[in-house]
């Protein structure tokens, strides 16, 4: 198993900010900001699931071919090799927890298609 997070641990990207809340060998949970207009990298992940928890605010989702809106207390689960983003279109900040399981939870497990911030590969 590999996971380089730490509880406490945070980080601030061009989109918004993310905080581990709690992690363990096998999962991550990371309370996640994004910013008004933010959005992230369309992405998937070889090695770890993700379920996604939107506590305020409302998300706008890809999950494979399909586009989904999810509000508060709604949730998604992100399947192994499934592409995915979350996107902010409204006006006010969306927070949402993530939830990650598998063997490799580290960042060189993001394969990115899209970048808005120019970090596709």
């Amino acid at each position: 198993m590999t996971n380089n997070y730490a509880r406490g641990q945070h980080d601030t990207r061009p989109w918004g900010t993310w905080e581990v809340i709690d992690c363990g060998e096998g999962f991550c949970v990371k309370r996640i900001t994004v910013n008004a207009g933010g959005i992230l990298s369309l992405q998937l992940h070889h090695y770890r699931a993700e379920h996604w928890i939107i506590v305020a605010g409302t998300a706008t989702i890809i999950l494979g071919e399909r586009q989904l809106e999810k509000k508060q207390s709604e949730s998604v689960y992100i399947p192994v090799e499934t592409k995915h983003r979350i996107q902010n279109n409204t006006d006010a900040p969306l927070i949402f927890i993530e939830v990650q399981t598998g063997e490799n939870l580290d960042e060189n497990d993001i394969v990115r298609f899209e970048d808005k911030y120019g970090r596709a590969k």
